[in-house]
């Protein structure tokens, strides 16, 4: 099956489509890569998504208007994806939608929304749609997150020691596998979140390019020291997060009475932050192997920092298992798709904290009447075949 899988993260600065053709093949799950492609986010609907998301007030009529302007924005990822990727024969597309809210309330995740209407997508491609994947496993009592979990779990499956995939998005969040133990998953607190916000604030790009700024500074351990102090830090797993905690307000309380602090300065210490709060929790599970994806994986000062918190520990990027960093919640995305389409559980309940699995999502039909496969055994690899994978 031909399936396209939409992305777009918390920094929602665009929207990463990626396509594959997965099959079964006994136990494991087959991902013929296609490529990938990275649209840029309209700059209306951005603009209008930076002035509703938490902590703004927003209005039902906002609400409205993004989940129209997502859902064409990602229609017009989906066209792409099918045109230049799968020569117009997708078969159907998953999409994650833009996260606007993520509920949690005495530590329990109570509600979680994603926009994009889908039905814009069902009708500018003519293809079925999977989308809302997070809240059957809200219901089912999880944190609904992450959901790439799955995905990890069946890559690094096998791996000798302890394999962590870890995701360096807008939050960072890792999977952790071994043979010794069920799988868990959570996130560990801000990636790129705060970066991006300060390096906004400083010199009005969307984020530190190359790390550039951050180099040229000097960490502030009072500030680090106040950043740190944030009690989710301490919290257990399974556990998840979003810009409703870290945002660019968050930052501003935090440094209010430190006087005027230099740029170069605030972006070193908030990527000492990423570091050290995404180090703890590796060692905190004792990794032996870590393999990173995310934009933060193009931050080579990060990267460098993470890497002198870890010693003894591999590091390396889902490149060097065939998976481009850049895409690779998107392709998960699209396994995602696949397995509702046949009908299987999309969760690993040690991973998400629900009571049980569950198939993911809802089905907005194409132009074509729906035939879905005949559900089929859970697989338990996924195996990564040569494609024609490109960032």
């Amino acid at each position: 099956m031909r399936v396209i899988g939409l992305m777009s993260g918390t920094s929602y600065d665009a929207i990463d489509a990626a396509a594959a053709d997965l099959t079964l093949d006994g136990e494991d799950l087959v991902l013929h890569p296609l490529g990938a492609l990275r649209l840029p986010m309209p700059d209306s609907v951005r603009t209008t998504l930076a002035a509703a998301l938490p902590p703004a007030s927003t209005t039902l009529q906002q609400v409205c208007e993004l989940d129209t302007g997502l859902g064409h924005a990602f229609t017009a990822a989906a066209q792409r994806a099918n045109a230049e990727l799968c020569a117009g024969n997708a078969e159907l597309v998953a999409s994650h939608g833009q996260t606007v809210f993520h509920w949690v309330e005495d530590d329990r995740v109570r509600g979680t929304l994603q926009l994009g209407q889908p039905a814009w997508i069902a009708e500018g491609t003519g293809l079925p749609v999977v989308a809302d994947f997070r809240p059957r496993d809200v219901a089912a009592g999880g944190q609904g997150a992450p959901l790439v979990s799955i995905v990890d779990v069946l890559l690094l499956r096998g791996r000798p020691g302890t394999a962590v995939a870890l995701n360096l998005g807008g939050i960072a969040n890792l999977t952790v596998v071994s043979a010794d133990q069920d799988p868990i998953a959570y996130d560990t607190g801000p990636a790129n979140a705060l970066i991006d916000a300060a390096a906004r604030e400083y010199t009005g790009q969307d984020y530190d390019v190359d790390g550039a700024l951050a180099a040229r500074g000097t960490v502030l351990p009072a500030l680090l020291d106040r950043l740190l102090a944030e009690p989710y830090y301490r919290r257990p797993a399974p556990k998840t997060t979003g810009k409703e905690l870290f945002h660019a307000t968050y930052l501003d309380q935090l440094r209010a009475d430190l006087g005027d602090l230099a740029p170069a300065d605030v972006l070193a210490t908030l990527t000492e932050l990423t570091a050290r709060t995404v180090a703890d929790a590796i060692r905190a599970n004792a990794a032996t192997e870590v393999i990173a994806s995310g934009g933060g994986t193009r931050n080579p000062v990060l990267m460098n920092r993470l890497a002198a918190r870890l010693p003894g520990v591999t590091l390396s990027t889902s490149d060097s298992i065939g998976l481009p960093s850049a895409a690779k919640e998107a392709y998960a995305f699209a396994v995602l798709g696949f397995l509702t389409a046949h009908q299987l559980p999309g969760t690993i309940a040690s991973c998400t904290g629900a009571r049980h699995t569950t198939v993911l999502g809802t089905i907005t039909p194409g132009a074509k009447p729906l035939a879905w496969p005949t559900p089929a055994t859970p697989p338990s690899r996924l195996r990564i075949a040569p494609g024609t994978s490109q960032d």
